[in-house]
């Protein structure tokens, strides 16, 4: 591993946690071989100092979507699922109405007009009635990117009836067991091998080993828009295996990295990763996760970087951690690896 630079990056990091944006961080950077640097600082939470390992969990929030598409899309490759399919196709007791007819696709490029976030947790406060909430919600413009948890929480339950399981199996048998991420799991998971998220007046409590987003805490915790835990070596398997192109068939390889239609399938592209500065070429693409975490994939450069962060804890107010997050991947960009 380059000294200079994971000196930078752990000092930069260092930083960020001194100033409170975190407890915790760990990240990893490496190509299509393997990884090429890593890194772990800090402790599980404010009042827990057990330094942190390299299997310790993180609460990927978001990062999920990414990966329940990319689970989606090899069922698509073996013909048990039409990514042109609509959601009421799939699930037929759907109630007809914007969900019901939008079409897997778009709802994996956020172009399907769901809407952005919903706390339907605040009114229903249990799987059923959250679920027949999300069936009745009212679409926006379909065609303009709207960024859209309720559209994945439509395409976990997708993936569930066109696999024949439960998410988490699916993920675990399509995803995470064949590329040997071990650490990477739905939750809940051991809270002493796991780092802090919120203390959440919602629940009352610090949350520590189960999901972060109240939405899929309702839902069981497994849930297509979040629910995974796992850590920044788990997530450079998944890098490495994009940028090998080992996942999935050529032709559905092009789509989901944007490459034959511009929008990447489960990934935000290029110019919706705002953190990302000119040194990432065009064809990058990554995904973000509330609770502080993120992975980028550049295929130009045969280069992915991952940074994993309890960034909520002990509260979600804002504390300027986009600034982090940016130049951590801007060091992690221009080191020599």
């Amino acid at each position: 591993m380059p000294a200079d630079t994971a000196s930078e990056l752990t000092g930069l990091l260092e930083t960020a946690r001194a100033a409170g944006q975190f407890s915790a961080a760990s990240w990893a950077v490496g190509s299509s071989s393997g990884t090429l640097g890593s890194g772990v600082l800090g402790t599980p939470s404010e009042d827990d100092a057990t330094p942190i390992g390299p299997r310790t969990r993180f609460d990927l929030a978001s990062v999920t979507k990414p990966i329940v598409g990319l689970t989606l899309l090899r069922l698509a490759d073996r013909g048990l699922v039409a990514l042109d399919a609509r959601v009421g196709d799939v699930l037929a007791d759907w109630p007809d109405g914007p969900m019901a007819r939008a079409d897997l696709r778009s709802l994996l490029t956020h172009t399907s007009g769901a809407p952005g976030p919903t706390p339907l947790f605040r009114e229903h406060e249990d799987r059923d009635s959250l679920l027949h909430a999300l069936a009745r919600l009212e679409f926006t413009t379909p065609g303009r990117w709207c960024y859209s948890s309720m559209g994945f929480i439509a395409l976990g339950l997708v993936t569930e009836e066109a696999g024949g399981g439960g998410l988490d199996a699916l993920v675990h048998r399509e995803i995470t067991g064949p590329l040997e991420m071990d650490d990477t799991r739905y939750g809940p998971v051991d809270p002493g091998g796991a780092v802090a998220t919120e203390r959440c007046p919602w629940r009352d409590r610090l949350v520590r080993g189960t999901v972060h987003d109240e939405n899929a805490e309702v839902l069981g915790g497994v849930a297509g828009h979040a629910g995974l835990f796992g850590t920044a070596e788990d997530l450079g398997k998944l890098g490495a295996a994009l940028l090998r192109g080992s996942l999935l068939e050529p032709d559905l390889q092009d789509a989901m990295t944007g490459r034959s239609n511009g929008r990447p399938l489960g990934w935000w592209p290029r110019e919706r990763c705002g953190f990302l500065d000119g040194t990432f070429g065009g064809s990058a693409y990554g995904h973000t996760g509330f609770t502080g975490t993120s992975l980028v994939i550049d295929p130009d450069r045969d280069r992915w970087f991952c940074l994993l962060t309890n960034r909520v804890h002990p509260t979600r107010d804002p504390r300027g951690f986009e600034h982090v997050r940016a130049d951590f991947h801007a060091a992690a960009s221009r080191g020599t690896w």
